[in-house]
Formats: structure tokens, C-alpha cells, sequence
């Protein structure tokens, strides 16, 4: 049922058909080849031409459109001020739920952003290396709750960011690595003198964690544009077990995998298994942390069958 609070909410939004969205822009010079986008591609997730022309392409102008009027903007601030002061990159901030194929989104932004006219220098950086580190989420009994509010290191993340904002010449965040489903010890994606910082993570939306205070500052705050990315739950699930049943021949094949002993699990058990993972951690994530941020965007792509975006919602 929806609320008369909701209702209002989704008002604030402008929404296209996939149909309507394509015809705003057609830059065919922004198009990928298809070597391309195999490498921007994620695990059991094609894209296709027309994916990249129909909706990337245009959302991608959007971007860039933005990303001049802040310069803009900046440069007006300046002459007021009289001061030279450096210009901050603009933030993008993509959210959506694990299997939903945000990263694919943040990956194909970051490339066709390489190619907009001032050739800027796109960086993209994920908070899974926000999350603390496995022996700590053991230490706290958080483990069975990896991806909950509670299992990253918010305030890390917020300085992250805050320094990214000051403009400071060099950046460092944090490594994940999903073969070992672990922060990467000692490891440091550096970042300098980026233009535009593309910031992807299921929590970059949220405005609090279960148990603690609220912060007066949170993650979104840093954010120039946002996007969510949204797809019905039982549609999620069904990306998330053709995933797994995949990875049983790729990545859980490796020792070092934490999924190591999935390895071995036939089509039946791994459905189970992989049900199982989503019912009791991801499905109970989404549902309570995840989703309900969706509506603080200022854009929402929703997808339908094969990870094809169907309708787009702009903030008015």
C-alpha cells in the first residue's frame, strides 16, 4: 500500500519511459565499442548498444552538463571572493542494492565521462573498503551483518570524502577484495588531482546506523549528483543466484576464496545456499537500509529483465 508520505515523495520526481530518455541526447561519438563494453561488463551482466545509447549516453551529457554549471558557478564564487581558489571535483554517488549491477552503472559512467570535452580525470572508488576489516566484524559478532549500516567505518569514509572536498592533492582510500571478501591489508587506491570522484557503495545514501547517533554530517552530503539503482527484489534475487551457480567455476575455485568451499555445490544446493545467504542477510539489508534511501537520490534508474533499464526518474 502506498503512504500518502510516499505518494508526495515520489511527485517530487519527473518520470521518462526508456523510450522518451533516449531521445535526448544523440551523441554518437560517446558510444563504446564492443570490445569496450565487454571489459565494463560485470559477472552474469551484458551490456548492450543499445543500453549505452538508449541510456548512459544521455545521462552521461546530464552529468557533464552539471559538472560545467558547478565550474561555473565555482569560477562566479571566485570573482566574488576575489580568490583562486581550486575547484573540488564533482562527486557522483551511486547506490542500489548487491546484485542490482551498480557497479556496471558506476563503471560505464567513469567511461564515458573519460570522453566528455574537457577531458577530465575520472576516478571511481567503492565503499566496500569502508567496511572494517573481517577480524573486527568478528570481534563485534557483526559478521552475519557485513553490508548493515554498522559494519563500516562511517567516520573513515567522512574524512574520505571531507578531503576529497578541501581539494587536497592526494587522496587514499581503502581496498576491498571480494576474493577474500576482505579489506585488502595495506593496500591504498591513491587518488590525485581527479576532476570527477564517482563514489559507489549499497550505503552511500544512508543517514544513520542502527544504535548510534545520528551524525550531523552523512556520506550523501558530499555528493554533487546521485543515483540509485533499483530493480524489483525477486528479479535481484535471481541476478544474485545465477551469480553465485557462476562463480562456482571462477572464483570459488581459488584457495584463497572465503566462498572456497561452495566450490563444490551442484545447481540445486547452490540455489539453496545462495536463497539462503540473500533471505537472512541481503534481502533483511535491502528491505531495512537500502531501499527505503532510494527516494533521497536524485535519480532512480529502474530495471527490468536483463538488467535493462526501463524507466528513469529525475528530482524535479
Amino acid at each position: 500500500m502506498i503512504t500518502d508520505e510516499l505518494t508526495r515523495s515520489l511527485n517530487a520526481f519527473t518520470t521518462f519511459t526508456r523510450g522518451d530518455w533516449s531521445q535526448l541526447s544523440d551523441d554518437a561519438t560517446s558510444l563504446l565499442s564492443k570490445e569496450e563494453r565487454k571489459q565494463l561488463e560485470g559477472i552474469y551482466e551484458t551490456i548492450s548498444d543499445s543500453e549505452v545509447r538508449e541510456i548512459y549516453v544521455p545521462l552521461s551529457e546530464l552529468l557533464y552538463r552539471l559538472m560545467t554549471h558547478n565550474a561555473r558557478l565555482h569560477d562566479d564564487m571566485n570573482y566574488f571572493l576575489k580568490k583562486e581558489r581550486k575547484q573540488a571535483p564533482f562527486i557522483i554517488g551511486i547506490a542500489g542494492s548487491v546484485s542490482v549491477g551498480k557497479s556496471t552503472t558506476a563503471r560505464l559512467i567513469q567511461a564515458l565521462a573519460s570522453r566528455w570535452p574537457n577531458g577530465p580525470k575520472v576516478s571511481l572508488v567503492t565503499t566496500d573498503g569502508f567496511l572494517y576489516p573481517n577480524e573486527e566484524l568478528e570481534q563485534r559478532g557483526l559478521m552475519k551483518r557485513k553490508g548493515f549500516p554498522e559494519s563500516y567505518d562511517i567516520q573513515r569514509l567522512l574524512s574520505f570524502l571531507t578531503d576529497l572536498k578541501a581539494g587536497a592533492p592526494r587522496v587514499e582510500a581503502p581496498v576491498y577484495s571480494h576474493l577474500t571478501y576482505n579489506v585488502e591489508n595495506g593496500e591504498r587506491q591513491i587518488i590525485e588531482e581527479a576532476d570527477v570522484v564517482i563514489v559507489e557503495g549499497i550505503n552511500v545514501l544512508q543517514v544513520n546506523r542502527k544504535g548510534k547517533r545520528i551524525p550531523h554530517v552523512f556520506v550523501s552530503d558530499f555528493f554533487d549528483y546521485s543515483i540509485y539503482v533499483d530493480a524489483d527484489e525477486e528479479t535481484i534475487l535471481s541476478w544474485y543466484i545465477e551469480r553465485f551457480k557462476l562463480l562456482r567455476s571462477t572464483a570459488f575455485q581459488k584457495p584463497e576464496s572465503y566462498f572456497y568451499r561452495y566450490r563444490h555445490l551442484n545447481d540445486r544446493e547452490a540455489v539453496e545456499m545462495a536463497t539462503s545467504i540473500w533471505r537472512s542477510i541481503n534481502g533483511v539489508n535491502l528491505e531495512k537500509n537500502i531501499r527505503p534511501t532510494r527516494l533521497r537520490a536524485d535519480m532512480i534508474l529502474t530495471k527490468g529483465d536483463h538488467h535493462r533499464v526501463e524507466q528513469i526518474q529525475l528530482r524535479k
